[in-house]
């Protein structure tokens, strides 16, 4: 058996007095809890943003990358064909490529809506019949 709360004039505290305490108690660590939540998200947050802006600067070293990529070919295909052919076929060659990822794009997509949690749901009906059917059977 767990020992008496007692008040702090040595009287046993009373059961809505320990009730109230427990209330107070609930509220700030809620409180609390909550408020460390937002510090820790905050500081994810900047983190994130940190990361996010180190992506663009990838990004936007990648297509500079690309686009001397792009310099290159074309001038290393110059050597065999005129220089507006040779800037012709690496464009159609780059178009073909976005075709075929944006239609295998559109497909990804379609294949994921719609953006319902499926399992979740189907889960989550069987677990109400199951509760449905034991609440009839205990009557």
């Amino acid at each position: 058996m767990s020992q008496p709360e007692y008040r702090a004039d040595g009287q046993e505290a009373s059961t809505s007095e320990l009730l109230r305490r427990l209330s107070e108690q609930t509220t700030a660590l809620v409180r609390q809890e909550l408020e460390l939540a937002k510090v820790e998200l905050a500081e994810k947050g900047k983190k994130a943003g940190m990361g996010a802006g180190m992506f663009g600067g990838a990004g936007a070293l990648g297509l500079y990358a690309l686009g001397a990529l792009t310099a290159c070919f074309v001038l290393a295909l110059a050597t065999a064909v005129a220089p507006w052919l040779a800037a012709l076929i690496v464009a159609a060659v780059y178009g073909a490529v976005a075709g075929i990822l944006a239609l295998s794009g559109k497909k990804k997509v379609a294949a994921a809506t719609p953006p319902v949690p499926e399992a979740a749901l189907d889960s989550t009906k069987e677990d109400v019949q199951w509760v449905k059917t034991r609440a009839t059977s205990a009557r």
